[in-house]
């Protein structure tokens, strides 16, 4: 597997939230994916680039394109130094919510993508990978 570019960007404030969406919608448009799939990213990226900035007071995104034999896909890894997730499983459960954000959580994230990682450890942050391949 190659990726193909990277880029990183800030996660910092609202505005850069808007950014992170433009900029995966504008990259899945390049990547040529159905506007379906476009769909599933880019609310599946808003919706974490949400959490950086909420839970884990700011962070950031790298995007990656990335070349599967003759399959291209989007990667999305956001990391913030935030409190962490004290509890994964819960979580990661349809219907948790902490009141904010989308609504969806990290289990409907999860179901808009290809690939799902979390990582996180209470006190150093959150890390999540996402890919959705064309």
């Amino acid at each position: 597997m190659n990726t193909l570019n990277q880029s990183v960007l800030p996660i910092r404030t609202e505005t850069d939230v808007v950014i992170v969406r433009q900029k995966v919608r504008a990259v899945s448009v390049d990547l040529k994916f159905s506007l379906v799939d476009q769909t599933k990213i880019v609310t599946a990226a808003s919706e974490l680039a949400r959490n950086v900035l909420i839970y884990g007071g700011g962070g950031s995104v790298a995007i990656e394109v990335l070349l599967r034999e003759y399959r291209s896909g989007l990667r999305l890894t956001f990391e913030d130094q935030g409190p962490g997730i004290p509890d994964l499983d819960l979580a990661m459960k349809d219907g948790y919510s902490s009141g904010v954000g989308l609504g969806m959580g990290l289990g409907g994230a999860r179901r808009l993508v290809n690939e799902f990682e979390i990582t996180s450890s209470v006190g150093a942050g959150t890390r999540v990978v996402i890919t959705r391949w064309k």
